[in-house]
């Protein structure tokens, strides 16, 4: 029940002292920095007065409690709002921290960023994810309930309310989600939408003219109109009935007046700039704010505001009352909840994985990958996730689990073909945390996706993407399916580990690691059989957790090195034993993680990678950044071009992967006829 329905609902002069307070801070915040967007504060913080004040079960002292209410602003833009009520409500977020808006090193970043401001739940700002993220949200809290729960004992009961605007749902991945939050009947998940009609451009109808609440009640939705922003009542009215509604998301439309009160209210011209110093006095005049403050926070409304620490302190001290209720009588549950909670995996869960021996039957990385996932399975039971409706071809699939979409305890997710929203999905799964979640597709595919990758990787989620069919040996499906560019793409992307395994143990080191460095990774894994490490011969977990390693030492004083990633692993091993018929003596590198490589300190790179021996790499994409491993003396095969449809051996041999053209380059390399590229800066003349 909100406070709105105990009586214990303040004066409407104080609920309006309290929201132009907000407000206020936030144009100030603005206009001090000389950047930002003073529009939507004005007009959208009667909801977010509403939402902190009244609704959200949360604790601002202990902004990570686990069963909090959880706020997304989607239109991220309006983050002087956002950090605005989290100071009023008592976040650690001073008012220091306010003046400080966009600036080097503040605490309030020009859009709200995971971990660099307490309270903000997802980094937000590049429209329409957090949209999803909060649909990954509400899908976390409905499958951790499934799991924990027991009749009496909701110790996992909570709301993903969010804040959107015309241009979270304009962007397509914002049809992805909801089609999918009503699919699943996410019943705990609530939608504010910031429906005043102007985007940047100017007015919605010169590019946003559909019926929105109809597409979303044909999404499944359970949805309403609020015709008046600043109506307390009638918002709460709806909040109320979309908290009733058990089986749907819900979408509150709500009529606001960008800029409300300012001189260009209801224009674009109050969305992305300051309003001015006379606009922000007249603004002031008109709401009734005195004109000559600055960040004012009138006595009456600051402890209208804090009286939620006392409320949040109240709404965990119950929590935790009930979770030692269920501790008692669920002690097992309890103690798996707390440690999926502190991102701790089970102490020897390691013991699980397979092992692969050299005489097995050759395996595709990916058959390995599903076969590694339901070796631990038992024992990591906060795995979950799926495919983008390639279940079957990623081997993704948790067998001994259900479907979530019929049972929400079930841990294999179906997310059907929308890639953005699945890994933006994943990405609010593990920002809501208990779990680990993965998305899967074909590599290519990660194109779709990228912008979540990389916010995944800015927020340093553990987030998990597996792809497969990882490169032209994929064959008939040709060009569109082939992945070219994808790891240069991603390899380029900050704090995100890659891993390209060359056989089935390879895999089992690469799943290890993604699952105990608690960071963002991906793994790429080939759709054909590869030969197998023999794991008694080499440590392969230790060596691809530095990255690179020496899988073949050829001699003491090789001719050259032969560097690669997957399944292209094999080819330079054939290569070599070709060269080693002409007397030549070739070092096998394999390279499972330029990432984790990186990491290494130079010694060792130099014990892998030594200067002054020529270098071949062989990998099948992209040729860029493979300069920095050979330098500009050696010599790089891979693909500049887009592939071909054939079967995937006649492909990779028509395209320079077979043993023959390797064994070439080398020995075109060893003559000194090898190609030469411009000296890149901070590439050694190796």
């Amino acid at each position: 029940m909100s406070d709105a329905q105990n009586g214990s609902k303040p004066k409407p002069d104080l609920d309006l002292l309290s929201i132009n307070t907000l407000r206020f801070l936030a144009v100030d915040a603005v206009e001090k920095a000389n950047s930002g967007h003073p529009g939507a504060p004005l007009g959208d913080s009667p909801i977010v007065y509403l939402l902190f004040n009244k609704y959200m079960r949360h604790n601002p002292k202990h902004s990570k409690w686990s069963n909090r209410d959880r706020f997304v602003l989607s239109n991220g833009h309006a983050s002087a709002m956002l950090y605005g009520a989290l100071h009023l409500s008592g976040y650690d977020l001073s008012l220091e921290d306010l003046e400080q808006f966009r600036q080097w090193g503040s605490k309030t970043p020009g859009h709200p960023e995971f971990g660099e401001t307490d309270g903000v739940e997802v980094t937000t700002g590049p429209l329409g994810q957090g949209f999803a993220m909060a649909v990954g949200m509400a899908m976390a809290e409905k499958h951790l309930a499934a799991v924990y729960n027991k009749p009496g004992l909701p110790v996992v009961e909570h709301f993903t309310y969010g804040l959107c605007g015309d241009g979270d749902l304009m962007e397509g991945i914002s049809h992805e989600a909801a089609s999918l939050a009503g699919t699943l009947g996410l019943g705990k998940l609530i939608f504010l939408y910031d429906d005043n009609l102007i985007s940047l451009d100017g007015p919605t109808d010169l590019s946003f003219t559909e019926d929105v609440q109809a597409r979303f009640r044909a999404y499944h939705w359970h949805v309403q109109t609020v015709a008046d922003g600043n109506d307390l009542d009638a918002l709460s009215k709806a909040i109320d009935e979309a908290k009733a509604v058990t089986d749907k998301p819900s979408l509150i439309a709500v009529r606001t007046i960008i800029g409300y009160g300012s001189p260009a209210a209801g224009t674009s011209k109050a969305h992305g700039a300051p309003l001015g110093e006379k606009n922000v006095k007249e603004t002031k005049r008109t709401l009734g704010w005195p004109e000559d403050k600055t960040f004012y926070v009138p006595e009456e409304a600051g402890k209208n505001w804090l009286q939620i620490v006392d409320k949040g302190a109240k709404y965990e001290q119950e929590w935790d009352d009930l979770f030692a209720k269920y501790k008692g009588e669920f002690p097992e549950l309890a103690a798996q909840y707390e440690r999926c909670e502190a991102g701790k995996l089970e102490e020897g869960w390691e013991t699980s994985l397979p092992s692969f021996p050299a005489d097995s039957k050759p395996m595709a990385t990916r058959s390995a990958g599903g076969a590694v996932m339901n070796a631990f399975a038992d024992v990591v039971p906060e795995l979950f996730g799926g495919a983008a409706d390639l279940t079957e071809s990623t081997k993704t699939i948790l067998k001994k689990s259900g479907n979530f979409h019929v049972d929400a305890a079930g841990r294999n997710v179906f997310f059907g073909v929308r890639e953005f929203a699945m890994h933006a999905a994943v990405n609010g799964m593990a920002a809501h945390g208990g779990l680990i979640p993965y998305a899967s597709t074909f590599f290519t595919f990660s194109d779709y996706a990228k912008p979540a990758i990389r916010l995944a990787a800015l927020m340093h989620l553990h987030a998990i993407y597996v792809y497969t069919h990882d490169s032209i040996g994929l064959g008939e499906d040709g060009p569109t399916h082939q992945p070219i560019d994808q790891l240069t793409m991603l390899r380029a992307v900050p704090h995100l580990i890659d891993f390209r395994p060359a056989d089935a143990n390879e895999t089992a080191a690469a799943w290890r690691l993604a699952l105990e460095m608690r960071e963002t990774s991906f793994m790429a894994l080939s759709r054909q059989d590869l030969p197998l490490i023999d794991p008694s011969k080499v440590d392969v977990y230790e060596s691809v957790k530095r990255g690179a390693y020496v899988l073949d030492k050829g001699s003491e004083q090789p001719d050259l090195l032969m560097l690669s990633t997957g399944a292209e692993v094999w080819q330079i091993v054939k290569a070599a034993a070709e060269l080693k018929k002409e007397g030549i003596s070739a070092r096998i590198i394999s390279m499972p993680s330029w990432q984790l490589f990186e990491r290494q300190p130079e010694s060792y790179k130099l014990e892998v990678l030594p200067n002054h021996v020529p270098k071949l790499a062989v990998e099948a994409g992209a040729t860029l950044g493979w300069w920095k491993w050979v330098g500009r003396h050696g010599d790089v095969i891979g693909l500049d071009r887009f592939g071909a449809s054939a079967p995937g051996t006649l492909a990779l041999e028509k395209l320079g992967f077979g043993v023959d053209n390797i064994t070439a380059r080398a020995k075109a390399l060893l003559a000194g006829a090898g190609r030469e590229t411009p000296a890149l800066a901070g590439v050694n003349d190796n």
